[in-house]
């Protein structure tokens, strides 16, 4: 006797999967989405997106925001650019920081309002 394999049976009819299938994206875009939300997952992370959001701010400040060392901030500075989330610019010797996607702090205020409840 043949095994049944588990896929053969759909739960759901197949019109029903062609619709969810419809709405999935590459898997390019659900890879890039899964790494905005790994971003997400640090305090530190969050916290300076936060703080970006209000101001552009330099290494320092961030560090004393978000009660980090210097050195921690800018490590996680250099993940949030590396994704392109967070943009800098020079100022004499002074890198300034900022958001470079105004859909983060939309993201971010909507997860936060959504834990707040």
């Amino acid at each position: 006797m043949a095994k049944e394999n588990p896929r053969d049976r759909l739960h759901a009819g197949k019109t029903e999967l062609a619709r969810v299938n419809a709405v999935l994206k590459p898997e390019g875009t659900i890879r890039k989405t899964a790494e905005l939300f790994g971003v997400l997952s640090d305090p530190t992370r969050v916290k300076i997106i936060l703080a970006l959001s209000r101001a552009e701010l330099c290494v320092g400040d961030l560090a004393s925001v978000v009660g980090a060392s210097d050195s921690a901030v800018s490590h996680q500075l250099r993940i949030l650019r590396n994704l392109g989330l967070v943009a800098h610019r020079r100022d004499g010797k002074l890198a300034l920081y900022s958001l470079s996607d105004e859909h983060l702090e939309k993201i971010l205020k909507e997860s936060i309002e959504h834990v707040s409840e």
